[in-house]
Formats: structure tokens, sequence, C-alpha cells
């Protein structure tokens, strides 16, 4: 009975990563940032350097949010509570993107909710991220955090061919094409499908056992907690390494998502058709690599799986930035895609073999937002300077590279009991 309980429970989890995919996939890397870039904003430059501001703002915003609400949550319980608010905010701003018009009137407008919608999704994330170590017993937790990763990305190609044939590619003549309502009405369906996918987790899975202080009172104590956690960071230094690798090549992944569909775009002249089939087939790949390696986290170890992964990011990325043929460049990158679900995935339960005890979960799943997201503005800040500088994007995309590079060599150091 309790192991029947606990794989409902890991089901209802795995899809709300599945839920939550059709954000970044459609939203953050495809449709509407290929859409704002080419349609939107004045030119493919400039649109990708304010893409890569909206980015960056919204990186800031969810670095200093996270691990202080995951320490607030420790003390004050009620984590579905919070996971729910910052799930539902990330649907509203989904929806708000039907009224994104292709016009530079509404360029401030369209990046608004797209910021509010990445900070909805992502500080959601940390709450999501602290069942990891209720839910999954420690010789499968490579597995469950790979199952939830790769359920995430055939969530987000199922949303994503949904979008392609239905609305783009189908031409339904209820929509009108010359306001691009065929695009804008991708928004709406992404809220519809986060909010559908996501009720499973919030009716079937248990809360988190934790203090359940009054809001005011877990305020304090959270924000005590986390200065103090803040202030002693710097003496656990085999965390403290951990927590910085992984700030740098997060920066890079994260960064390679935001701009992945607009340099297929921009420099091999992608039609949104095309980039939306590049899409689902880069998290087809991504998908298979996040399972198949989860096996690979549990019997070699978090640790490795990571650095295997990077060092093949790197082999493979390198040749996409010189590569003329459109085909070509698509073949390495379906590679490639094979090790970056492997890295988010291998790193989250990196992070949960690290963490001492459970009851501080939340508090540690937000500074590991944090580490992702302190410095998540210099990847696209850097970036779109350089694109605009040079006016190149393959040269943009060359900074991915000296993320992964430096990220897996500050890894090395890094202590693991698996």
């Amino acid at each position: 009975m309790r192991n029947n309980k606990l794989m409902i429970s890991i089901g209802a989890w795995c899809l709300y990563d599945w839920a939550s995919s059709a954000f970044s996939t459609i939203v953050m890397t495809f449709v509407f940032a290929i859409y704002f870039t080419t349609t939107v904003a004045s030119n493919k430059i400039m649109g990708t350097y304010q893409w890569a501001n909206a980015t960056a703002i919204s990186g800031v915003v969810i670095a200093l949010l996270s691990p202080l609400c995951g320490a607030i949550a420790d003390y004050g319980g009620h984590h579905k509570r919070w996971l729910f608010s910052f799930t539902l905010l990330c649907i509203i701003s989904c929806a708000m993107l039907w009224f994104a018009y292709p016009a530079q009137t509404f360029l401030y407008y369209i990046l608004t909710f797209v910021i509010l919608g990445n900070i909805g999704l992502e500080v959601g994330f940390v709450f999501y991220n602290a069942y990891l170590p209720y839910l999954a017993p420690k010789p499968f937790l490579g597995r469950i955090s790979g199952w939830g990763w790769g359920s995430g990305y055939i969530g987000g190609i199922l949303a994503l061919t949904i979008a392609l044939v239905v609305f783009l590619h189908g031409k339904p003549t209820w929509l009108d094409h010359r306001t691009f309502e065929q695009v804008r009405i991708c928004g709406p369906f992404v809220a519809v499908w986060i909010f559908v996918f996501s009720l499973p987790l919030f009716f079937l899975m248990e809360d988190i056992p934790s203090n359940s202080y009054p809001l005011k009172r877990a305020i304090i104590a959270g924000s005590k907690e986390l200065l103090s956690t803040l202030k002693k960071l710097p003496q656990e230094k085999n965390i403290f390494i951990y927590l910085f690798a992984h700030m740098i090549y997060a920066d890079g992944l994260n960064t390679l998502f935001a701009f992945g569909g607009i340099y297929a775009a921009g420099t091999y002249g992608f039609t949104l058709d095309q980039a939306l089939l590049f899409g689902i087939s880069m998290n087809i790949t991504a998908g298979i690599g996040a399972i198949l390696l989860g096996w690979m986290d549990d019997y070699f170890g978090s640790k490795l799986t990571i650095l295997v992964s990077l060092v093949f990011l790197v082999l493979l990325g390198a040749p996409l930035l010189v590569l003329e043929d459109k085909y070509i460049f698509w073949a390495f990158a379906l590679f490639l895609g094979l090790f970056v679900g492997p890295v988010q995935s291998a790193s989250r339960s990196l992070m949960t073999r690290l963490i001492e005890t459970r009851s501080t979960a939340t508090e540690m799943f937000g500074l590991y937002a944090l580490s992702g997201k302190i410095t998540a503005f210099i990847g696209p800040w850097l970036l779109g300077m350089i694109t605009l500088t040079f006016g190149s994007q393959r040269l943009g995309m060359a900074t991915v590279l000296v993320f992964f590079v430096v990220g897996g060599l500050l890894l090395l150091p890094v202590k693991v009991h698996e």
C-alpha cells in the first residue's frame, strides 16, 4: 500500500515537471522568443539584446527571492501553498501574453509578463525540488530526478507539437493572422497546460512535514536562519565549491535555453515552423539523455555524470559555432541535446546528496536556485553585448562554452559520499 502511494506521489511530482516545461519551451525558448526578436523588436540584433536583458532581470529577482522563500517555508510550512502561488503567477502571466500584439508599443508589456512568468516558474521550483529528498530512496535519487526532467522534456515536446500543428502550422481560420493571433494564443494555451497538469501534485501529494510557525514569525526565523547559513557557507567548503561551480555552468545552460531558438532563426535562417521542429527534436534527445543517464547517476555518481555531460556539451557545441549548413547544424545539435538533460537532473540529485538534513531541504534548494540564478544576468548580458558589439550571434553564443568549461573545472574538487 505504501509503495503504491509512493509511486502515485512520484508520478504526480514528475507530472508537474511535464506541466511547467511548456513555459520554458514555448515562451522562453521558441515561440515567443522568436516572435519577439523577429516581429516585435525593431531588428533581430536589438531584439536579442532586449530579450537578454529581460532574462537577466528575472534571474536577479529569482536569485534574491529563492533562498529567502525557501528558508521561510522551512519554518512556516505550507510548501504546497507556496508552490501553488508561484505557479499561479506563471499561469496568469502566460494568459496575459494573448495581448502581445506585434507592435513596438507592446514591447515592454511583453517583456514584463515574460519576466513575471519566469519568476513564478523558477521560484516555484525551489519548493518543487524540495520534495525530492522525501520522495526518492537514496539508491534511486538519480533515476527519479532523471524521470522528472525526462517527463518535463516530453511535456515540452507535446506542448510544442500541439502549438505547431494546431495554431502555427494549422492556421485556423478563427484566428486573425494579420495580428499574429496564431502566435499570441500560445500564451493562454501554456496557461491552461500548466494549470491542468499541475493539479495532480496539489491534490495527490502530501505536504512536506515541517514547522508551522505563523507567517510573521516564520519570516523572522527564516531570515535569521538564511543569514546564519550564508555566513557559515564559506566554511562549508565542499558545498560552497559545488554551488559556485553550479552557478557557472548553470549560467551557460540558462543562456543556451534562452537563445537556442533565437540563434537557429537568426544565424541559420530557420523559419518559425523549422525552429519549432528543431525544438521538438532537441527536447526528444534531451529527455532521452535525462532518463538514460539517470542510471549512470545512481551507479557511477552524480558528479561524474555532470562532468561527462559538460565535456560532451563543449565537444559538440564548438562545431555549432562554425557550421554553415543548417541541417548539419541540426544533426550536431541533436547529439548535444543528449547531454543537456543529464546536467540538470544530476545537478539536482547531487544537491540532494549533499544536503545533511531533510528539514533544511527547501532552504538549501533555495541556495541551489540562488547559485543557478545569482549570476544568471551575466550569461544573457554578455551574449547580448557581444552580439550587439560585433553584430554576430555566433560570437555571442561562443560565451556559453566558456561557462561549461569553467564550471566543469570548478566541480572537480567537490567530494561526494554517494
